[in-house]
């Protein structure tokens, strides 16, 4: 069971939900990017991969290989300062580089920013105790589904020939809240009020970000 638990944590990692929201984005919708396919911005969403996972994630691992944490679970809310920054940093950077792009519809910039805000939030809260940062990326994920469901009447989209209703997409997202958060406390990695806190404060920055972008 544990095993599980660390794949999923790893799955789910907290760096790669902006990942997954262009690619779910993609799919819904395509045409909100100028094409027609997932496939024509291959390159776009190897971007954002590149940005918001390999590059903060090649950063935090060079903490680690310097002595400045002590692991990559960072299990300590006193070790997390200095990622948190970090990743912030190049959130940040990020946000920066793609507002107002017209490479991007207007929808993934408010959850671009919604992440970034959600980022800095877990760490002033981490300052006085710790928060699952798992809990706060895939609580963004759901927070992504609900607003593009508020935004946009897309009824369906499909998926390898599968037709995917909105309304079953919404509760696999909740369903995987769930899966995420278990695996989470499975590990001993939190307890359930940090795990709630996270998945509070995922959900509610895509919609503080929805009101300042929207």
């Amino acid at each position: 069971m544990r095993i599980l638990a660390h794949l999923i944590s790893v799955v789910f990692h907290p760096l790669l939900m902006l990942t997954y929201m262009i690619i779910l984005l993609l799919l819904i919708n395509p045409y909100l990017f100028g094409v027609n396919h997932i496939a024509n911005s291959s390159i776009l969403v190897l971007r954002i991969f590149i940005m918001t996972f390999l590059l903060p994630g090649f950063a935090v691992l060079m903490m680690k290989q310097l002595g400045l944490i002590e692991s990559l679970q960072m299990q300590d809310k006193q070790e997390r300062i200095g990622p948190l920054i970090i990743t912030g940093m190049f959130y940040i950077w990020v946000f920066y580089n793609f507002y107002k792009s017209p490479v991007l519809p207007q929808a993934y910039t408010i959850f671009m920013l919604g992440a970034t805000i959600g980022l800095f939030i877990a760490f002033l809260i981490n300052i006085f105790e710790k928060v699952s940062l798992h809990g706060v990326g895939i609580g963004g994920l759901l927070g992504m589904v609900i607003i593009t469901m508020l935004l946009y009447s897309y009824p369906n989209f499909s998926v390898l020939g599968m037709t995917i209703s909105m309304n079953t997409l919404l509760i696999i997202t909740i369903l995987l809240c769930g899966i995420v958060g278990t695996a989470r406390l499975i590990l001993n990695a939190h307890d359930p009020s940090q795990v709630y806190k996270g998945f509070i404060i995922g959900v509610s920055t895509q919609f503080i970000a929805l009101r300042i972008l929207g």
